[in-house]
């Protein structure tokens, strides 16, 4: 019996020690529902806590959606300011000497030819001319679109930009320039055609200094063949503006061969007479500071002639208008 008794007292100690250790009430199990909502309630939580705010998110697309237009409109604006800036600030008579490279021997044989000549070594002793290469002043993203500056030139056409000296007062004009095989009318002879672009740009050329704002547009403009211009070879364009009133400035020119031998006599292949006019608008370019001999601006200039702005001159461009004077020549 006794030992009944201290089996029986075993067994209630054995269950009071475990009904009374601390890690008994941890081994309490949790109902299964109760456990998958606690643990559904913490995720929830924690995506709640890191996700951002509605306006944290909108702000942030929409600064993505700002930073990704202002980068595409730099990339599309990137040539235009190219070209205002190189419209804004050309290079000038003697940048443009140094602006061309010859693409190949051929054209570095005419380059070097007319670098030798007595003519180009007489007219740069000249201290009244002012040498410049005014094709290369046009910005070099407008230069394959304009005609006598990108279509017409290159290999077997201009072969070489033209060389040019313009006398400071106005009164002259001196081009020296090759022709190629590709600029042809009739077989072998340069078409009357281009005769006439170069006589208007180059007589236009020569009035520039006369007139206000150094820009002018052709009124008139008659032309006279003289003799067949073969191909290949050198031509020289000589222009004297012969009169100058206010606006207007009347050139006249011609265009002959250049002597390949000492003492050899020019021919005349043509000759010209025209009336340059300077638009009333020319006005609105000397406001933004403008280069007068600038190639590229005379080009915006000629644009401007149908436009509206520059009507009234302030005082100071009118005395520098008045100051080139009626006639202007030699000023």
């Amino acid at each position: 019996m006794s030992s009944h008794l201290l089996s029986a007292t075993r067994r209630h100690t054995s269950t009071l020690r475990l009904v009374s250790t601390p890690r008994s009430r941890h081994c309490i199990p949790t109902p299964p529902s109760r456990a998958i909502s606690t643990t559904t309630d913490s995720a929830s939580a924690s995506v709640a806590a890191d996700k951002p705010p509605f306006f944290r998110r909108t702000a942030s697309v929409t600064g993505r959606i700002l930073l990704f237009t202002a980068l595409g409109f730099i990339m599309a604006a990137a040539p235009a300011y190219e070209s205002a800036r190189t419209i804004l600030s050309p290079p000038d008579d003697a940048a443009s000497l140094t602006m061309y490279t010859p693409e190949d021997d051929d054209a570095k044989a005419k380059e070097d030819y007319i670098n030798s000549h007595p003519l180009v070594a007489s007219l740069r002793a000249d201290p009244d001319m002012i040498e410049s290469r005014p094709h290369m002043k046009i910005p070099e993203t407008w230069r394959k679109h304009n005609l006598t500056g990108g279509t017409l030139m290159g290999p077997g056409k201009v072969t070489v930009p033209p060389f040019s000296w313009s006398e400071r007062s106005g009164k002259s004009y001196v081009q020296i320039s090759h022709v190629g095989t590709d600029l042809c009318g009739h077989e072998g002879i340069i078409h009357g055609g281009f005769l006439a672009t170069m006589l208007d740009e180059g007589l236009a050329r020569c009035s520039f200094p006369v007139l206000p704002f150094n820009v002018g547009m052709t009124a008139k403009l008659e032309i006279n063949y003289k003799a067949p211009a073969m191909a290949n070879q050198y031509l020289v364009l000589r222009a004297t503006t012969v009169k100058a009133e206010g606006r207007k400035a009347w050139v006249e020119g011609h265009i002959e061969t250049l002597p390949t031998e000492e003492g050899q006599q020019p021919t005349v292949l043509a000759t010209a007479s025209a009336l340059f006019i300077s638009p009333r608008q020319a006005s609105v370019w000397t406001f933004l500071n403008a280069d007068p001999q600038a190639d590229s601006r005379h080009v915006l200039l000629t644009n401007l002639a149908l436009t509206d702005h520059g009507k009234d001159l302030p005082s100071n461009m009118k005395q520098r208008t008045q100051a080139r004077g009626e006639w202007g020549i030699g000023r």
